[in-house]
């Protein structure tokens, strides 16, 4: 599993390319800083379309080799790196935890066993993907076959490194594609330290390569690559539209799993301490920063007062601390930039004339985190829904209160916006959380629990939130095309 020693400090990571550690075409790194400190702990690779010509090239000819392999063998390679994760948990939590700020325990709990968990599952679904046949008539059937793409772009965000990195990766090599993959350049520490794994579990080289660098040098140059012939996305609205408005004349396959302003729906008769624990925890699990988190938290008026009060209780009874402290449950936000943004989304919405009930602003700690992007976890309420804030995607650890009337009327602020990823609704009431489940404009809708993920369901949003599936058979079927052959006999 181990890349190349580099120069420290800071150390330098490199690019992954046809099997081996490359440095960048350009020569040129980016300055990559631990959140939690403020300072530069590592160069990142400022990748451009050399780079990107060199990794198809190599890309190209080792995906029709792969393609041939059987599916036995391609699912016990992938077994393999999910067990490669799994023994090196303590170390790529840890490097999750400081490159993205995130609590350490929440690295080790969720974002690693996940990563693993994607190589699993696809490693055992290909065994089970089938395709099918039509008999016309008794002189007459038809049968379809599912080929590979061919290369395959993945370009994945910085909320969830290693988590989202694999989730694309795995199914598209699964199914026999070659894969040239971008991780965000805030956070590349984990795909790097991948690459490694994936070479010792014997995945052929080329299959993947990882590419550092911006989006608008190295992962433009991945979306207009015309022998890249699929693009999956994640991350915001604005960078997916332009993404589709590239691709789309190209006539390439594409999925977009994209922003979302995420209603938390809780009715008077949901398990109330349940409830209380389940919304503080997706309002706020890794700073907020989860696409999935819900921002607008509405609550029916004959509870309001009381669930307002227990929530704002509990939201500043949340530990905010070194994330490599076992007791902390909130850590630092991703980057400088986006400290900054969190906190210009909060004065918005003083000045749109929202109430902070708790937090709303930066938390400086003691030594040697004084220096990091930490913001208190903070409730808003006094709001319209119309508001910016409760209209605008913030992505991190800020949510508003918004009292509704009936589940008509809940339905309706659910829905009030351009976003359509997630929601949850908690009631006790089988029949209503049916009912608003249906009616809510969402890919995804979790009742009385909020991201309980099964990998064979589908995973993506409507509206601005999203463009196709990702997971279980949706994920296979984009990662390859169909082609039917009918035959006379």
């Amino acid at each position: 599993m181990k890349p190349p020693k580099s120069d420290n400090p800071p150390m330098r990571i490199f690019n992954y390319i046809n099997g081996k550690f490359v440095e960048p075409f350009s020569g040129h790194y980016i300055d990559n800083f631990n959140p939690a400190t403020g300072e530069i702990y590592c160069a990142v690779p400022s990748s451009t379309h050399e780079d990107v010509e060199e990794a198809v090239k190599h890309a190209l000819i080792a995906q029709k080799s792969w393609e041939e392999v059987s599916i036995q063998e391609k699912s016990a390679i992938l077994m393999r790196i999910a067990d490669l994760i799994e023994k090196n948990t303590e170390r790529l939590a840890l490097a999750e935890s400081i490159d993205s700020g995130k609590p350490l325990s929440l690295a080790r709990k969720m974002d690693i066993p996940r990563a693993a968990e994607n190589f699993r599952f696809f490693a055992t679904a290909i065994l089970h993907y089938s395709t099918q046949t039509y008999q016309t008539n008794s002189q007459y059937f038809n049968y379809t076959t599912r080929k590979p793409i061919g290369i395959i772009g993945c370009i994945s965000p910085w909320n969830l490194p290693l988590y989202l990195f694999t989730w694309k990766i795995a199914p598209a090599i699964a199914t026999g594609n070659a894969v040239i993959a971008k991780p965000s350049e805030i956070t590349p520490m984990t795909a790097y330290l991948l690459a490694g794994i994936c070479r010792d579990a014997g995945l052929p080289d080329g299959i993947l390569n990882i590419l550092n660098g911006f989006g608008g040098k190295v992962g433009e140059s991945i979306v207009k690559h015309p022998k890249i012939k699929a693009i999956s996305f994640t991350g915001s609205t604005k960078i997916g539209r332009e993404i589709a408005s590239i691709v789309s004349p190209m006539f390439k396959k594409l999925s977009l799993e994209m922003g979302g302003k995420n209603p938390a729906v809780v009715f008077a008769d949901c398990d109330y301490e349940k409830t209380l624990q389940g919304v503080l925890r997706s309002a706020f699990t890794n700073q907020g920063q989860i696409c999935l988190c819900s921002e607008r938290i509405l609550i029916e008026k004959s509870i309001y007062k009381r669930f307002k009060n227990d929530l704002v209780e509990a939201t500043k009874n949340l530990k905010i601390g070194n994330p490599l402290d076992e007791n902390t449950q909130q850590g630092a936000v991703v980057s400088a930039t986006h400290f900054q943004k969190v906190l210009n989304c909060i004065e918005i919405a003083k000045n749109e004339g929202g109430t902070i009930l708790c937090g709303g602003g930066a938390v400086i700690l003691e030594g040697e985190n004084e220096n990091g992007f930490f913001i208190k976890p903070t409730l808003i309420e006094g709001l319209d829904n119309k508001s910016r804030t409760n209209q605008e995607e913030i992505f991190g650890a800020v949510a508003t209160l918004i009292p509704f009337e009936d589940e008509n009327h809940a339905i309706e602020l659910a829905n009030d916006t351009i976003y359509g990823l997630s929601a949850s609704v908690w009631t006790e009431n089988i029949g209503k959380a049916h009912r608003v489940a249906q009616k809510i404009d969402a890919g995804i809708v979790w009742v009385n629990s909020w991201l309980v993920r099964d990998l064979r369901t589908p995973f993506g949003g409507m509206k601005d939130s999203g463009m196709g599936r990702e997971g279980g058979w949706d994920a296979l079927n984009f990662c390859t095309e169909p082609k039917n052959i009918g035959i006379k006999v």
